[in-house]
């Protein structure tokens, strides 16, 4: 696989998608009395047209509602989320699967199985975005591009007429993609789209979207627990902890130099970092995301409790995501970055 790119961001190049103050909060009932689960806090960020951009974090850090809410399946709570000059935040979701913008902004899967209709042969699973869709496209067109993105994605003609249970789990991967892309959106969403694959399979579905951005001019944001998928494939990279992004900047100054607390443990939890785990141990549990309804949620620094560097500072003012001096590539929600060590 070939390295990443120079990302947009660095010619100055207008964002394709720019979320701005993204929330999402949940009412739950709590002993105490009424509350709120904030899965998604203030989170700001933006990707650029051409560049793939990883989300990692450990599980139950918000990276899935964030996917959701990018993606118009569920209503956000506050802020912006302007993707290709319009804010899709003020879009119902139920209007969603019909509006003009969905073709531009497709999502594969994680488990291609369950995503594809067990009733649907692959050539229908790839065709349907262009019936669902209303572009009043004829039967002979849409045969022609099923042809042509599954040429892309390396699906054999002679596969087309199988159904999924015919399949197996690289080729359902890629009908998958091919699913998402016939569409030639400006930005695909990927949700762990390897989880689920053997590693060599995985290595040749990674290739194959390094060659589709490549060719079709996309946009990625990758979402993966596989710290070494997010490094070889992505050329920036957002750190989520707890419903906010801690951390983001170029995969390969994040992964060489790490300047949040989190971050580094998790890059040093991966077998491939050479850095003993135990070294980096987090003390103490993550705090509950649950607040009192009404409650002030920017009281303090959401790592503290487990960060090995707290101070009172940390009890007191929750830390902003700024730009590290002399680095406006490079942000970092910690009020001890620079005086962090070495990694």
């Amino acid at each position: 696989m070939t390295a990443p790119e120079p990302t947009a961001s660095q010619s100055g190049t207008s964002a394709l998608l720019d979320v701005d103050n993204l929330v999402k909060r949940f009412p739950v009932k709590t002993a105490q009395g009424p509350g709120e689960l904030l899965a998604v806090n203030r989170v700001s960020f933006q990707i650029y047209p051409g560049e793939t951009v990883g989300l990692v974090g450990e599980s139950g850090c918000g990276k899935s509602t964030l996917v959701r809410l990018l993606t118009r399946t569920l209503a956000i709570t506050d802020g912006r989320i302007l993707f290709d000059g319009e804010d899709l935040g003020q879009v119902d979701p139920a209007k969603m699967p019909r509006h003009p913008k969905r073709a531009k902004l497709q999502m594969v899967f994680q488990d291609a199985q369950d995503s594809l209709n067990p009733r649907f042969t692959a050539y229908d699973a790839i065709a349907e975005p262009l019936r669902l869709l209303g572009l009043k496209t004829a039967e002979p067109s849409i045969r022609a591009q099923v042809a042509d993105i599954a040429q892309l994605t390396g699906l054999p003609v002679e596969l087309l007429q199988r159904f999924p249970h015919q399949l197996s789990g690289g080729q359902k991967a890629r009908v998958g993609i091919a699913r998402a892309a016939i569409l030639r959106p400006l930005l695909l969403v990927l949700d762990e789209p390897t989880a689920a694959l053997d590693v060599s399979v995985q290595v040749v579905i990674l290739q194959l979207l390094a060659d589709l951005r490549r060719s079709l001019g996309m946009s990625l944001l990758f979402v993966s627990h596989d710290l070494n998928v997010v490094r070889l494939l992505c050329d920036r990279i957002l750190v989520m902890y707890l419903g906010q992004i801690v951390e983001s900047g170029p995969a390969r100054e994040v992964f060489a130099n790490p300047r949040h607390p989190y971050t580094r443990a998790l890059i040093a939890s991966s077998p491939s970092s050479g850095r003993n785990p135990a070294q980096y141990l987090l003390p103490g549990e993550p705090q509950s995301p649950i607040r009192m309804r009404g409650a002030d949620v920017a009281e303090r620094c959401g790592f503290h409790g487990r960060c090995p560097q707290g101070q009172a500072l940390c009890t007191e003012q929750a830390p902003a995501l700024l730009p590290l001096p002399g680095q406006a590539d490079r942000s970092v929600a910690c009020h001890f970055a620079q005086t962090l060590l070495n990694f």
